[in-house]
C-alpha cells in the first residue's frame, strides 16, 4: 500500500517534555503533540521503515545516515538538565540508507555517506512523540546546504518510490521559523504567510504546485517568517515525493505567535 509523505513541526527544541517527571507540555503545545501522537495511527498502514530530513542537519551533498544504532545529539542550549537525557533508541535503517543514496545517484545527484553522527532534536523530538516504542527503523537524510528549492524538489521525486516499499518519507521543520520574531505583533503577518504558503501546498495541479513552493520567497512576508530556510526546506523533499498526489493541510496550529501548519501528500 503507497504511503504518504509527510512535512510536519517538530516545536522548538525539547519543548513536549519539558516537565522532568512526564507530565503534559506546555498548553500551548499540547496540540502539536496530541497532532504528532496520532501520525502513524492516520497511516493506512504502519511503516516498516522511515526516511526522514531534518532542518538541523545541512551537507555539502545530500547525505545518508547509515548508522545501525544512532545515538542523539542534543542541538539546543538553555533548556532543563533533564532535556539532555532523553532517550529515542529506535534502530537505523542502513539497508534503507543504501535504497534511498541509489535512488537519489540515478536521478543525477552525488550522495554522501554519514555513520557516526548523532539524530539531531528534529528527529528524536517529533519521533519520541510519534513512535514512542521506537520500534520503527529510522534513516536520516541530509539537507543540502545550497538549500536550492528545485534540487530538493528533485531529490524528493527521486525518492518517491519508496512509499510502495512500506517507507514513510517525512520532512520535520517548521512552517514559520523566526526565533527573533514572538508575540502578537507576529500574528498578522504569520497568518499571512501561512496562508499564501498552503494556497501554493495544496495547489491541485502537481506541477504548478512545485513552482509555486519553490518560488517561495515571492510569498507574502516570506523572509520575515523564515530569514533562512532550512526549517521549510524538509517540505520541499515531501512535496517533491508527494508526486502527483493530492495535497493538503494536516495540521493547523499556533506557538509563539506564529501560525504552524502540517502538510499531507497522498
Amino acid at each position: 500500500m503507497k504511503l504518504p509523505t509527510l512535512f510536519i513541526p517538530h516545536g522548538g527544541g525539547p519543548c513536549f517534555f519539558m516537565d522532568p517527571n512526564g507530565g503534559p507540555a506546555d498548553p500551548m503545545w499540547q496540540p502539536m503533540q496530541a497532532y504528532l501522537a496520532g501520525l502513524i495511527d492516520s497511516l493506512p498502514e504502519r511503516p516498516r521503515a522511515i526516511l526522514l530530513v531534518s532542518g538541523h542537519w545541512e551537507e555539502s551533498q545530500v547525505t545518508v545516515h547509515t548508522g545501525a544504532r544512532p545515538d542523539l545529539l542534543y542541538d539546543y542550549d538553555g533548556f532543563p538538565e533533564h532535556t539532555y537525557r532523553l532517550r529515542w533508541d529506535a534502530p537505523g535503517a542502513p539497508d534503507l540508507a543504501r535504497r534511498a543514496r541509489a535512488l537519489i545517484e540515478a536521478a543525477g545527484f552525488p550522495v554522501g555517506t554519514e555513520a557516526d553522527r548523532g539524530w539531531d532534536h528534529g528527529v528524536f523530538v517529533p519521533m519520541k512523540v510519534a513512535v514512542p516504542g521506537a520500534d520503527i527503523p529510522l534513516a536520516q537524510l541530509s539537507l543540502r546546504a545550497d538549500l536550492d528549492p528545485q534540487a530538493h524538489i528533485a531529490i524528493g521525486r527521486a525518492l518517491a518510490p519508496l512509499r510502495d516499499e512500506g517507507v514513510l518519507i517525512v520532512g520535520s521543520g517548521m512552517s514559520f521559523h523566526n526565533l527573533r520574531e514572538r508575540g502578537p505583533h507576529v500574528t498578522a503577518r504569520a497568518d499571512a504567510w501561512d496562508a499564501a504558503l498552503t494556497d501554493a501546498v495544496t495547489d491541485p495541479d502537481p506541477a504548478r504546485r512545485a513552482e509555486r513552493v519553490a518560488a517561495w520567497d515571492t510569498l507574502p512576508h516570506a523572509r520575515f517568517a523564515h530569514p533562512r530556510e532550512e526549517h521549510l526546506l524538509p517540505l520541499m523533499v515531501a512535496l517533491g515525493a508527494g508526486g502527483d498526489d493530492p495535497a493538503h493541510r494536516d495540521f493547523a496550529g499556533r506557538a509563539l505567535g506564529w501560525a504552524v501548519s502540517a502538510y499531507r501528500f497522498g
